[in-house]
């Protein structure tokens, strides 16, 4: 607390009123972005011998289970704008792990399919992924890490629209 040069007891500082609900401890966008930057550096760290970020390997290992799928349709299930997609697929379909086509039906759409050595990467990752998971949930614990990815998809129901136009 600060002193006043005129009153010798401590004065709150400037906005002290609103400290408890709007300081940096309360804020959610902040402890989801820590969590998100610190997981998500033990998964990339994992994942780098394979070549592949958490993100990519995310992408791949979604793709694997669909034919194809739209960039949009891609987007929306990863919750994750179009333009950020786009912009981690480059790399993916420059390694020839993707490829990213006009669809045949809609020529506005774009398709996205997981190429055969797309699936080889994915899977020399697993492992590796595998471990990295096990090292989390050992850590924080099983039931807490199942409750905290259910808890973190039911963030995605709050009724927020970040993407839409």
């Amino acid at each position: 607390m600060a002193l006043s040069p005129t009153d010798p007891t401590p004065s709150r500082p400037l906005g002290a009123d609103s400290i408890e609900t709007d300081s940096v401890g309360s804020c959610n966008n902040l402890a989801l972005r820590k969590a998100a930057r610190y997981l998500g550096a033990t998964y990339d760290k994992a994942l780098a011998p394979t070549g592949l970020r958490a993100t990519q390997f995310s992408i791949l290992q979604h793709l694997s289970n669909h034919d194809e799928i739209s960039i949009t349709s891609l987007a929306e299930t990863i919750a994750m704008d179009r333009t950020t997609l786009a912009s981690n697929l480059k790399p993916l379909a420059r390694e020839g792990l993707v490829t990213v086509e006009t669809s045949a039906t809609d020529r506005r759409a774009r398709i996205v399919t997981i190429t055969p050595d797309g699936v080889a990467r994915m899977e020399a990752a697993l492992p590796h992924w595998r471990t990295a998971q096990a090292q989390f949930e050992d850590n924080f614990g099983a039931e807490r890490a199942a409750q905290l990815r259910a808890i973190l998809e039911d963030v995605l129901d709050t009724g927020f629209h970040p993407w839409a136009e």
